[in-house]
């Protein structure tokens, strides 16, 4: 009973929250403009891909069959509202399905359901090789999948046979959830007795919003298993021949994300401590706050000389990578047009790398000194 009311709290929130026009609650089947052929060689879920909706097509039924033609640009947030409406009959559905399931199965005692396990899963910065065994043996036998953008479609592909998927990724421009509804979607769903698992790329509390999400779950008494992944950071740095710390070169390693949350603190505030000569640099999210970032960590003495590399996609096929030298970094990120995401490393071991293009004297020098 308790689980029909939060499910039907849940379901009024939505529609009363998202869905303002009275003819929103009859869905329009999806737009073909959703489906952006440029956003196909992505590794990862763009907001534009026909392959998000074809993945999670148990969501939209017949609507993939449906789609129609634009005549204008997509209003991504009526495309947002849009696709909530579509999913919420089958979401009913599948929490029907999985609490008869779980009273079949005699996972009631004593007439008291117990709730199910939930997983949060980082699946590494898109390489599916890089993937845990543990992270796999769990997304094979998951009831339903909660993922990222980041999550590549590599690593999307060993998802078991009999698992449901639904994107619940954010991007400039487009979030197709909120952070509340992905908290009350986990909690309706583990309270229905499901195996649920929330992928999301690289590891889930190093920028991902893990430790909201358990918090949240923790505090209605659900437990949550945490499965790390390996982080873009260490990830990225050893495709490239990058060690994040050496002996007599740098020795630690600092994580910055490039943005804050609407309205939180300017990002770019540690600047002062964190232009150390000796310690490597490490921005995620950075690309649209660098050429402030740079300015300011050369103000506050990094050397302008200092060495520096961008990658985009990093680990994938699609990776593409920018060095360069702090003070050109931006410019040059610019000119190659690197889109998100993109991981930036800044520091003096960026110059170990066997890809680092510049005057190989400095190298020898810092291997001198060691």
């Amino acid at each position: 009973m308790a689980l029909d009311c939060k499910l039907q709290s849940l379901l009024s929130s939505l529609f009363s929250t998202h869905f303002r026009k009275p003819n929103s609650l009859n869905p329009q089947p999806i737009c073909s403009l959703h489906f952006n052929s440029s956003s196909n060689s992505s590794p990862f879920t763009e907001k534009t891909s026909i392959k998000r909706y074809q993945r999670d097509q148990w969501l939209y039924k017949n609507q993939l069959d449906q789609a129609t033609l634009c005549s204008v640009p997509p209003d991504f947030d009526s495309i947002r509202q849009n696709d909530i409406a579509l999913q919420l009959p089958e979401l009913r559905k599948l929490l029907q399905v999985l609490r008869e399931k779980r009273e079949s199965e005699g996972g009631c005692g004593s007439g008291k359901c117990g709730p199910g396990n939930v997983f949060l899963v980082g699946t590494g910065p898109g390489d599916p090789e890089l993937l845990t065994l543990k992270a796999y043996r769990v997304i094979q036998n998951a009831d339903l999948l909660l993922y990222d953008r980041l999550v590549s479609n590599d690593v999307l592909e060993l998802v078991g046979s009999g698992a449901r998927l639904l994107y619940v990724g954010k991007t400039a421009g487009y979030h197709s959830r909120t952070q509340g509804e992905i908290h009350e979607l986990l909690l309706s769903f583990a309270e229905a007795g499901a195996n649920v698992v929330r992928l999301k790329g690289g590891d889930p509390l190093v920028f991902g919003r893990g430790g909201e999400e358990m918090d949240f779950l923790q505090q209605q008494g659900i437990e949550v298993n945490v499965i790390p992944g390996i982080t873009a950071a260490s990830g990225i740095a050893a495709k490239l021949g990058i060690p994040l710390t050496h002996r007599g070169v740098a020795n630690s390693v600092r994580f910055l994300t490039g943005h804050s949350r609407k309205g939180g603190t300017d990002p770019l505030f540690v600047a002062e401590n964190a232009a150390d000569p000796d310690s490597t640099l490490v921005v995620y999210m950075g690309l649209s706050t660098l050429p402030s970032l740079a300015q300011k960590l050369m103000h506050y003495g990094l050397p302008p000389d200092s060495p520096a590399v961008a990658v985009e996609r990093g680990t994938t096929p699609q990776q593409r990578t920018v060095f360069a030298e702090l003070k050109d970094l931006a410019d040059e990120i610019i000119s190659a047009e690197l889109v998100s995401p993109t991981l930036i490393i800044i520091g003096k071991v960026v110059a170990l790398s066997p890809s680092w293009p510049y005057s190989s004297k400095e190298v020898s020098c810092l291997v001198e000194a060691i």
